[in-house]
């Protein structure tokens, strides 16, 4: 119609806010409590003026002087505000997508006297102040338009996910899955893996997936993973060096959707939600090979032989055309890379998370590295040169310290030569082997600190104490550093004698007896126990 200018979202709104507010809520509070009287319940109430149950019920349970001080307070609030009306008004129209919550720092930021107020507060405030200046917040919409199916064979679309199962314990169980889809034919494979997905890990996925799938698709469409990307790089993705090396074996091409763009790969998206809701809620975990089995006879009777609600066709029927149009499939053998790690001033190097040990003395000054791989559970840490160091089982928690139990040892002499070392310092080498060899057997984690500590009492103790020390162990089938040193200690001592029992005489420290340990008890005689008894016998007669 000529002469009408452009309507406003706000235009009802502000309608209602040229009315008198406290009217306005005043007629509403005697109309819902109208309808209670009525018998009416607070759903119908809630539903017939199309007010919030929970509003309604508020309002029920004031009375009338309860809601004359509600309505002060709240325009007093408005006037504690109403100083600041401009600004934000002034910041509303040049950013009109501004969130009360960042108004509420603006107005902090701005005036250092801005007083103290609840966010609720705030937003009731700038959504006044958008209503009374037409101030609607704008969003960007996105306009979406109906997709033509692609061609078979073309593309398909993969992404990552992870749930928290449960043992047949109850303890909490974190599941990682890789999962594809052809776009297509919606055909779907999913694979499990107790552990996070590194580059490796996802390779291997891969390959499952072209296996399952019967071939290689033109395109992959893959969201910005780190799994795969080092750097954005503003558009020009730099990948993994594993995944780079990788994608030139295969012939498929890659698509990286943008951040928070679900809509690219909406596919997928699905296929992750389905997988968790169809499949994984409330399934038990009893190991991953189990549930990857669980996964395939899923695929085999729900996901891949089921219509699908949006081509209404089955997945299995629509991949049997596409499959003769995806690339040709030969197994792609990984090889674990090795990479370079700085190694730490206490002989530990940083990898996933947790901390691994590595041999006293790998650490030689700032700059110092060794090169890491995995390969499969097991962490191999090598030299530059490529010699082995150590290996460790790898670690699913993390913040772990893990540590080989003789990397903190001293290596420079091996057992057997330190053995034979000590030995040779007996006048009888040979009953001092069998001694040691009694030792390795009994304390094989502790041979070298046995070793260590009987080393110290050779050096400290004559020759022929040593034999009587070894003599009285072999006999008396004493096993044991700590004993061999009591014993020597003790033989150590002048005319001691282990196998003699002696008696001992205790004196006072003055060498001398004390007068009373010399007195004699005094003895009665028998007559006079006679003589008492006859006496007592003739009293009683």
């Amino acid at each position: 119609m000529a002469g009408m200018g452009k309507s406003s979202p706000w235009s009802e709104q502000n309608i209602r806010l040229k009315m008198n507010k406290y009217f306005t809520k005043l007629i509403m509070y005697h109309e819902i409590h109208k309808l209670k009287r009525e018998g009416h319940s607070v759903s119908f109430i809630s539903r017939h003026l199309a007010l919030n149950w929970r509003t309604v019920d508020h309002y029920l349970r004031m009375g009338e002087a309860d809601f004359d001080r509600l309505m002060d307070r709240q325009s007093a609030r408005k006037r504690d505000l109403a100083p600041y009306e401009s600004f934000v008004r002034s910041r509303l129209e040049l950013y009109t997508d501004t969130s009360a919550a960042q108004m509420h720092d603006w107005l902090k930021e701005h005036h250092e006297d801005f007083p103290a107020k609840s966010p609720k507060t705030i937003f009731n405030f700038v959504a006044h102040v958008r209503m009374k200046y037409d101030l609607p917040r704008e969003k960007p919409v996105r306009e979406f338009e109906v997709v033509e199916e692609l061609p078979y064979g073309q593309q398909a679309q993969v992404d990552f996910g992870e749930y928290n199962m449960r043992d047949n314990g109850g303890k909490r169980v974190k599941v990682y899955f890789f999962t594809l889809v052809l776009s297509r034919s919606r055909y779907k494979y999913v694979w499990f893996s107790v552990k996070p997905f590194t580059s490796d890990l996802a390779i291997l996925a891969h390959e499952q997936a072209f296996a399952f799938i019967g071939g290689v698709p033109d395109q992959i469409v893959y969201d910005q993973d780190k799994v795969f990307i080092v750097d954005e790089n503003h558009g020009d993705i730099i990948l993994t060096e594993a995944f780079r090396a990788y994608t030139r074996e295969r012939s498929f091409k890659l698509h990286f959707c943008r951040k928070s763009d679900p809509q690219s790969k909406g596919k997928i998206e699905n296929v992750v939600k389905y997988e968790k809701q169809n499949f994984l809620y409330n399934r038990q975990f009893e190991d991953i090979e189990t549930l990857n089995g669980q996964a395939l006879g899923w695929l085999g009777r729900t996901a891949n032989m089921m219509a699908h609600n949006g081509t209404k066709k089955v997945p299995y029927d629509e991949w049997v055309i596409e499959q003769p149009y995806l690339s040709p499939f030969s197994p792609y053998q990984t090889k674990p890379s090795r990479v370079p790690y700085t190694v730490r001033k206490d002989n530990t190097i940083s990898w996933k998370g947790n901390f691994y040990s590595l041999p006293l003395g790998t650490y030689k000054g700032r700059g110092s590295t060794v090169m890491v791989q995995a390969e499969g559970d097991c962490l191999l840490l090598s030299s530059l040169e490529g010699a082995e160091l150590c290996r460790h089982a790898i670690s699913t928690a993390k913040g772990q310290k893990i540590k080989n139990t003789d990397h903190g040892r001293d290596k420079g002499s091996a057992i057997e030569e330190m053995v034979a070392d000590l030995c040779g310092k007996f006048e009888n080498p040979e009953q001092a082997r069998q001694f040691l060899k009694g030792i390795q057997q009994a304390k094989p984690r502790y041979v070298r600190d046995q070793i260590l500590i009987l080393r110290d009492v050779v050096e400290k103790t004559p020759a022929s104490i040593l034999s009587k020390s070894l003599q009285y162990c072999c006999d008396h089938k004493i096993v044991g550093a700590a004993d061999f040193k009591a014993v020597a200690l003790h033989l150590a001592k002048p005319e001691v004698k282990m196998e003699e029992d002696k008696t001992l005489q205790m004196n006072p420290l003055n060498g001398s007896l004390p007068s009373v340990a010399l007195t004699q008890v005094a003895k009665s005689s028998i007559d006079d126990y006679q003589t008492l008894m006859q006496k007592n016998n003739s009293d009683h007669g």
